[in-house]
């Protein structure tokens, strides 16, 4: 009977040199009676047994590199097809440029409002197209972004608050734009309350008749019989100037305007609070169209987009729009804010409303939209303040 070999449980061979095989190894590596096999034997049978292991996890590594590479070139292309379906968008806004360096931002300025994105939203009663200088801004508002908290206030500045138009002197705040467009309309925001605006969206009243009819009407709550009666007045003279059909609003109370109606709501200005209630309004129309919008369906929301944007003349790019989009759904408006709070009407050669004082209306106002509880307006705030007393006599 042959002699059975001891081997160690570490040493592996192969099928073809086991058992009856075993003579038929070379010499180095036959395992000798009674004594182990060389360690240069069972070292080099242990490294054929790592390197097949090797190779195998290399195989599978190579196997998963390849489904990433896949699944990253999938994640491109879709990322890539977005991208272009909104700047194939965003690419029907009227763009223009404007010089940011010329829009009278103080870097004291800068650095204290570097929390907010401050944006100014002008609505022109223009009878064409066009929505450069020429037309006045009967609708301002500075859309106050919190770029923490993403909380939206919206800022309303009286047509007729009494400033300094740089070339133009003291003249109502509606006519900046008419005299030099957005960049001369921003200027005299930023400089008048410390501000630190540099975009802006301009859009015709006839655009938003026909974008709250796109979007179903708006519900608005038609509060009186004195705002009804302007209402119906103003809803002829609306559709007029639009070419649109229309239809009176028939009572008082929550219900649902199309556009003509919704833009004449917004155009009331002779009811108790004249043009600071017509501020108001015209904030009201803007967030119950902001709600409208957020019931759609994406087809819906598709649509109005293709409708809209067209309509627009802005200095903000697509891809500005783009990388705001992420953070766009947490946005809320959160408070509506009539400006200045203290003013007093005077005559000269046409109406105007007087801030008494500007400075301390400034300091009012950064106060409840930015917190500076303390807020100390600037040289160039205070100068201004004191050439409106001077020319008006009102201090208090």
């Amino acid at each position: 009977m042959a002699e059975k070999h001891n081997y160690d449980e570490e040493d592996e061979i192969p099928k073809a040199f086991r058992k009856d095989k075993e003579e038929e190894l070379p010499k180095a590596f036959q395992k000798n009676k009674g004594e182990e096999r060389p360690k240069t034997m069972r070292k080099e049978v242990k490294n054929k047994a790592k390197h097949k292991k090797e190779k195998e996890k290399k195989g599978k590594l190579k196997l998963f590199g390849k489904i990433v590479l896949v699944l990253v070139i999938l994640l491109a292309i879709l990322v890539g097809s977005i991208f272009w379906f909104i700047t194939n968008k965003l690419g029907k806004l009227q763009q223009v440029k404007i010089d940011e360096g010329d829009l009278g931002i103080s870097d004291e300025v800068s650095d204290n409002l570097s929390g907010y994105r401050n944006i100014a939203i002008f609505g022109v009663d223009s009878r064409d197209d066009n929505l450069d200088k020429g037309n006045r801004s009967d609708c301002i508002i500075i859309a106050s972004i919190n770029n923490n908290t993403k909380e939206v206030k919206l800022i309303s500045v009286y047509r007729d608050t009494y400033v300094q138009i740089e070339g133009h002197g003291l003249d109502k705040i509606t006519h900046a734009y008419s005299y030099g467009s957005a960049p001369l309309a921003i200027k005299t925001l930023n400089t008048n309350l410390d501000l630190n605006i540099k975009e802006f969206v301009t859009v015709n009243f006839d655009s938003v008749a026909e974008a709250v009819d796109k979007l179903g009407g708006v519900t608005i709550n038609v509060e009186s019989q004195e705002e009804l009666k302007y209402l119906n007045s103003y809803i002829d003279e609306t559709a007029n100037v639009t070419g649109k059909s229309h239809e009176k609003v028939a009572s008082t109370g929550k219900q649902t305007l199309n556009g003509v109606q919704a833009v004449a709501y917004s155009r009331i200005r002779y009811t108790a609070g004249g043009d600071y209630k017509r501020t108001e309004r015209m904030r009201t129309v803007i967030e119950a169209m902001t709600n409208k919008l957020k019931t759609k369906n994406i087809s819906e929301m598709n649509s109005f987009i293709d409708f809209i944007l067209p309509k627009v003349y802005t200095n903000i790019t697509a891809g500005d729009i783009f990388a705001l989009m992420p953070s766009a759904t947490s946005f809320k408006i959160s408070e509506s804010i009539g400006w200045p709070y203290d003013t007093k009407g005077i005559t000269l050669d046409r109406w105007y409303g007087v801030p008494i004082t500007l400075q301390s209306n400034v300091s009012e106002l950064h106060k409840e939209a930015f917190g500076e509880s303390d807020y100390t307006p600037s040289e160039t705030v205070k100068a201004i303040s004191n050439s409106i007393i001077t020319k008006t006599g009102y201090s208090k």
